[in-house]
C-alpha cells in the first residue's frame, strides 16, 4: 500500500486501487466523501476544485490508515465513529447497529402517522437513532428506548445528549417477561422495535463486514425461533400499548408473514398490514391494537 505522492488526486486514486475489490466505484466515492469532510472538512465541490492540491503528511497518514481498515472490511461508520440517520449525524461504535437506511423508512412512516400521538417505546435502539429522530421531529412526545446492552444504551445516551433531546432509557431484557412488565412502567401509544432475527445458521449470509464487526447480540436470535423476539413484544402489547394504539416492527423478508400470523392469532389488534419498502420487500409491519 502505497500512495503515489501527497496530491489529493493521488489520494482518491489510492482508495480506488486498494478498495475496488471490496466497494463498488460509487461506494467507494461515497466513502471518500465521508473520510475527507471528517478529517480535512472537504466538500463534494472541494474533491474536485482542490484534487491537485497537496495534503499534508500528517492529514495523509491519517487518510492512510482509515484505507488500512477499509481493507480490512472495517465499515466507515466505525472508522470515524459516525454514521448519519434522517439527516442526524449520530455517535456509533462497535456495540451498536450502524443505523440502516430502512430504519429511516420506518421512522418516516411512524412520524407520517402519529403526529398527535404523545408517547413513544422504541425496544432495541442500540445507537438510540429512532428514538432521538422522533423526538426531534415531535417535541412534545414522550420518548421512551430500551435495549439489553449497557454498552449501547450509553452510546444511546451520548446521542441524545448531543441532540438535546428528552429520552427516558430503561435497561432491560425483553426476552424477560416479568423484568419487561416491571421496568416498562407505563403504557404508551406506539411501540416500536427492529429486534434481532437472524439466525446463527445463516450468518453465512451476511457480507463480512458485518459479521466481523456490528455486534452479534442485535443480530442474531439464539435457538430455532427466529421471530422469537416479535413474539414477546406482541404479547408486551397487551399490557403496554395502549387501546387505539399502534405497533411498528422492521422485518426481515424472510419471516415477515409468519410474525403477521402471530399478531393476528393475537387477538389483540383491529388491524394487521405488512408493508413494502424501497426496494419492494415486505419489510415493516404496522399493527392498530383493539
Amino acid at each position: 500500500m502505497r500512495i503515489a505522492s501527497n496530491s489529493l488526486s493521488s489520494l482518491v486514486s489510492f482508495y480506488h486501487s486498494e478498495l475496488n475489490s471490496i466497494y463498488d466505484s460509487a461506494e467507494i466515492q461515497a466513502i471518500l466523501d465521508l473520510t475527507l469532510e471528517h478529517y480535512l472538512g472537504y466538500s463534494k465541490t472541494d474533491i474536485i476544485t482542490r484534487k491537485n492540491e497537496n495534503l499534508n503528511q500528517s492529514d495523509l497518514l491519517k487518510l492512510y490508515f482509515c484505507c488500512k481498515k477499509l481493507k480490512n472490511h472495517t465499515p466507515i461508520q466505525y472508522i470515524l465513529n459516525e454514521a448519519w440517520f434522517y439527516n442526524l449525524k449520530f455517535f456509533v461504535n462497535e456495540h451498536v447497529l450502524i443505523p440502516r437506511p430502512e430504519t429511516e423508512e420506518l421512522v418516516d412512516l411512524i412520524l407520517k402517522e402519529n403526529k398527535t400521538s404523545l408517547s413513544f417505546l422504541d425496544i432495541g435502539t442500540g445507537s438510540g437513532c429512532i428514538p432521538v429522530a422522533i423526538k426531534i421531529n415531535l417535541k412534545n412526545s414522550v420518548v421512551y428506548a430500551c435495549d439489553v446492552s449497557p454498552e449501547a444504551l450509553t452510546v444511546a445516551k451520548k446521542n441524545a445528549v448531543l441532540h438535546n433531546t428528552d429520552t427516558h432509557f430503561i435497561e432491560l431484557d425483553i426476552l424477560n417477561e416479568k423484568e419487561s412488565q416491571a421496568k416498562i412502567t407505563s403504557s404508551v401509544d406506539v411501540i416500536i422495535s427492529n429486534p434481532p432475527y437472524i439466525k446463527f445458521d445463516e450468518k453465512n449470509l451476511l457480507n463480512k463486514h458485518v459479521i466481523d464487526n456490528e455486534p452479534h447480540l442485535a443480530l442474531f436470535v439464539n435457538g430455532a425461533d427466529d421471530i422469537l423476539f416479535y413474539k414477546k413484544i406482541i404479547d408486551l402489547c397487551g399490557e403496554k400499548l395502549n387501546n387505539g394504539g399502534k405497533l411498528y416492527f422492521e422485518l426481515n423478508p424472510l419471516s415477515a408473514e409468519d410474525v403477521l400470523i402471530y399478531a393476528q392469532k393475537s387477538n389483540l389488534f383491529k388491524s394487521t398490514e405488512l408493508i413494502k419498502d424501497m426496494s419492494g420487500k415486505m419489510r415493516f409491519l404496522r399493527a392498530t391494537k383493539n
